[in-house]
């Protein structure tokens, strides 16, 4: 089975998601078919039907949060002995050369990713540029928008 990278605060909010369709949704859903089924034809019975396509939804979600979960290769970037690399789960302050821009990204996996919070997946084309490199080094990265240059000003491992 493939091991997909995650951080260990990815990791943590998958749990915690989990948690609570378990232990809080799965219940109140079983619960919402049963009090629809005692009210008698299921076939033309709305809240019958809405629970159960609840109940499909969320079993979905915990399979899929279970699948993830199995297959990540959790990865404490504050243990990483990058030398001074960008690497996974490294924090990077850059400045963008065309606009002027310091912009701060955190290197997360493919689950974990959220441009809105800084957060860049290790498959996205920045991060695949920056991997590897140090300090101060400059990096071109094609993006959609066209090419876009980096100077890397900070990396930290938190």
């Amino acid at each position: 089975m493939k091991k997909t990278p995650m951080t260990i605060t990815g990791a943590e909010k998958l749990k915690v998601e989990l948690h609570r369709l378990k232990t809080s949704e799965r219940p109140r859903i079983i619960q919402a078919i049963a009090e629809a089924r005692a009210h008698g034809d299921l076939s033309e019975n709305a809240e019958y039907h809405a629970a159960k396509e609840q109940q499909g939804f969320v079993e979905g979600r915990i399979a899929e949060l279970d699948m993830k979960l199995a297959t990540a290769q959790v990865i404490d970037p504050k243990t990483v002995n990058a030398g001074g690399r960008v690497v996974f789960g490294a924090t990077l302050s850059l400045k963008d050369e065309q606009s002027g821009q310091d912009v701060t990204y955190q290197i997360v996996g493919d689950f974990e990713a959220n441009i809105a919070q800084g957060m860049i997946s290790i498959s996205s084309p920045i991060a695949r540029a920056l991997i590897g490199k140090e300090l101060g080094d400059v990096v071109e990265v094609q993006v959609p928008g066209g090419v876009h240059t980096y100077e890397i000003l900070d990396i930290r491992y938190v």
